[in-house]
Formats: C-alpha cells, sequence, structure tokens
C-alpha cells in the first residue's frame, strides 16, 4: 500500500487534512521557531531548547546581552522527496529574558541528543532588607 500524496496547503488557511489530524498544531504560527524550557537545576539557571539535527558548531549561536539570552540556530533542509513533513527549516530565534539573580558571565552552553543547555550561575541572594541601628542625639 503506498502512503497518498497530500497537496501543500496554500495560503493562511491550513488544509482540512490538517485539521482533522491534529486542531491544535494546524493553529500553529508561521514563524519559524522552536521549544525551550527553563529550571533551576543544582543551584544554577538553565535554559534548554529542543533542536535535533543541526551542528552545533556551524549552526547554532547563543548570545547574551542586558539580561536577555538570544539563541540563533539554522536546520539545513534536505531536497528529498517527501509526502509529509511537519519539519522546521530554515533559520530560527528565541530571546528569553534572564531572571535577576542570574550571572551573565558565568554561563556554560552543551549540546547533547538534540537539546541545547545554556547553563547560567546563580548569583548569592541579596539579604531583603537590614535593621539600621538607631542612635541617640
Amino acid at each position: 500500500m503506498s502512503v497518498p500524496m497530500r497537496r501543500e496547503a496554500r495560503g493562511p488557511i491550513p488544509e482540512l487534512f490538517d485539521w482533522l489530524e491534529a486542531p491544535l498544531y494546524a493553529l500553529r504560527p508561521s514563524t519559524r521557531s522552536f521549544r525551550v524550557e527553563e529550571l533551576v537545576h543544582d543551584g544554577r539557571y538553565e535554559v534548554r531548547a529542543e533542536l535535533p539535527g543541526i551542528e552545533p558548531a556551524s549552526d547554532a549561536e547563543v548570545s547574551v546581552a542586558h539580561g536577555v539570552l538570544t539563541i540563533r540556530a539554522e536546520r539545513k533542509e534536505e531536497h528529498k522527496e517527501r509526502h509529509r513533513s511537519e519539519f522546521t527549516y530554515g533559520a530560527m530565534v528565541r530571546s528569553i529574558s534572564l531572571p535577576a539573580g542570574v550571572d551573565e558571565e558565568k554561563v556554560e552552553a552543551t549540546y547533547d541528543n538534540g537539546v541545547l543547555t545554556v547553563s547560567f550561575a546563580m548569583a548569592e541572594p541579596k539579604k531583603a532588607g537590614r535593621t539600621i541601628p538607631i542612635k541617640q542625639g
């Protein structure tokens, strides 16, 4: 049995079959992006990004400036005959505002099994306040 060919949807309105197969996925924005998650692990703030199918040395860039982490990546499209593809190809970018207490100077980035992890040291939390001694004049 062969897989039936489906024509590519044209315009901003998804094809009827897309609505039936995955109603929420059909409403995805047309911009190219990738999924991220933020967490604190072992006293470090981490941002993990799903970026399978890229070469981190040549296809990804991580930068930090003014409290914002920016991840740029590009997944190159293989020119093969496909019946259907929901993969995202081309240039993608995400910018994430960093929380207070993140040390932008102490940052590391690793890529393993399709996941880019950017890890920041957390600065020591400052005391919420202090008691001021009153001098008698």
